[in-house]
């Protein structure tokens, strides 16, 4: 664990070193003067900065002297605390968006000499005259707030784009506590949508043999079963294991998702096995199930960048190439949400519990503060069947305003997956056992019937199952 946080450190240490010793070769501005502002951004030092926001909008002096004064508004940026951050974006979401009373006057202008054309007559002056059209255009350019012209200009600096997915991630942060940066979150996220098109992505499979300062990044960045060792690490890139990861031009040292994969015999059930480093190495020719164990998106400030579905299809494709003995493709994977879903369901009501001693062994285990003990929990058989039948109607029946109440389920459903076994502690780790209580889920992507999945799913929230989990289902109705 230590590791992994001195590692994720120095990473970001490093990232603002390189980034900001790349900007100070930019030329300097005209005037000589850069911007100072001490890190809570005071009141004084905004009347500065927005003096200098304004003039990179204004764009006077060409192309080189922007691109100055935006290297030194994003040097500026960085030297500032949380609080100087919040304060710089506030800046720009209450003074450098839409001007409404500019916009009204322009749209009441276009209806005033716009009039309704005639589409039966000949006669093309019934037809929009260039009076109104100019103001349709100065009206398009209106809805356009100025923030984003300041986006882009950091967009053409070195690393821009890393600096505005790191610039995202304040946003997205902020936004959770702090109103006023709904719109200019949205734009920027819009943006990024954009320049993170799956069409402008690469995509990589990660070797042991990638530079060090890659291999610690997946250290850092792993998010479902943390890496513990580069023992650890090596073992999950061995002949067996495959790791890929999607990689943009801009940011071109920078996973932004990746996804590690065994290549094993059979459905997998247990987490602890696939990650054991004992255990004999598969030869990948003689394999037939391809096992998605972990996917992790790397970028905070990438959050609503869809990525995760187009990774998965890549490396199924890609797989599917090099090892065409491979038949099925699955996942074992987390169910986050269940132990918060069975808190939320024993404050409600009980249907599916049968008697008091269900109700009462269920309570002791969710309701306690300590990590659940995994030897006393796995003794209990009864435990055992009421869990995984409350885990079966938890991931078919729990639902949220779009699709499944589980965030993994989700994903993986709206790609075209279906549930298909729920296992038993899969993972007993303190984090497993704190989630689940050590249960886990494979989800079987059939590639045939991947697109008929997803539309059932995504039209009308129908939900594929195998006959196991039927099987538990229906416990829950007897």
């Amino acid at each position: 664990m230590q590791l992994k946080h001195l590692t994720s450190r120095s990473m970001f240490d490093r990232t603002l070193d390189n980034l900001a010793w790349g900007w100070k070769r930019i030329s300097p501005l005209d005037d000589g003067k850069s911007i100072a502002l001490r890190s809570d951004l005071p009141e004084s030092d905004i009347k500065v900065l927005r003096k200098h926001m304004q003039n990179c909008l204004e764009t006077k002096g060409g192309e080189v002297t922007a691109r100055s004064r935006a290297a030194d508004l994003g040097r500026a940026y960085l030297g500032l605390n949380d609080q100087g951050r919040y304060r710089f974006l506030k800046l720009i979401a209450d003074e450098f968006g839409i001007n409404e009373e500019q916009l009204r006057s322009t749209m009441k202008a276009y209806l005033e000499t716009s009039g309704e054309p005639d589409i039966a007559s000949e006669d093309i002056s019934t037809y929009p005259n260039s009076e109104s059209t100019q103001f349709l255009e100065e009206m398009r350019s209106q809805l356009r707030p100025p923030w984003v012209k300041l986006f882009t200009q950091f967009n053409a600096l070195p690393s821009g784009v890393n600096f505005l997915v790191d610039m995202r991630a304040d946003l997205v942060r902020f936004s959770r506590q702090l109103p006023g940066l709904e719109a200019l979150n949205r734009d920027l996220q819009n943006l990024l949508v954009s320049w993170f098109d799956i069409g402008f992505l690469d995509l990589k499979r990660i070797t042991w043999n990638e530079p060090a300062a890659l291999l610690e990044k997946l250290i850092a960045y792993e998010a479902v079963h943390e890496i513990q060792s580069w023992d650890d690490l090596k073992n999950r890139l061995d002949i067996d294991r495959c790791c890929y990861a999607f990689f943009h031009p801009r940011m071109p040292d920078e996973p932004l998702i990746f996804v590690q994969v065994a290549l094993v015999n059979g459905l997998s059930g247990n987490i602890h096995v696939l990650l054991d480093d004992s255990a004999p190495v598969e030869d990948p020719e003689h394999v037939d199930t391809a096992i998605f164990y972990s996917i992790s998106n790397t970028q905070l400030g990438l959050r609503g960048v869809s990525l995760g579905d187009f990774l998965i299809k890549r490396v199924v494709d890609d797989l599917s190439r090099l090892f065409p003995n491979l038949k099925t493709f699955a996942t074992l994977s987390p169910i986050p949400g269940f132990h918060a879903f069975l808190d939320k369901y024993l404050k409600g009501n009980d249907q599916f519990l049968t008697s008091k001693t269900e109700s009462q062994l269920l309570r002791e285990i969710v309701e306690t503060e300590s990590t659940v003990d995994y030897q006393a929990l796995n003794a209990s058989k009864e435990l055992q069947s009421l869990l995984m039948r409350m885990c079966a109607h938890y991931l078919v029946n729990e639902k949220r305003t779009k699709g499944a109440s589980d965030s993994v389920a989700n994903f993986h459903l709206t790609n075209g997956a279906r549930i298909e076994q729920i296992h038993w502690m899969g993972d007993h780790s303190q984090q497993g056992m704190k989630r689940s209580f050590g249960l886990m889920v494979n989800y079987f992507y059939k590639l045939s019937d991947i697109e008929k999945n997803h539309e059932a799913y995504i039209g009308d929230g129908h939900i594929k199952f195998s006959s196991q989990v039927k099987s538990l289902l229906k416990k829950n109705q007897t």
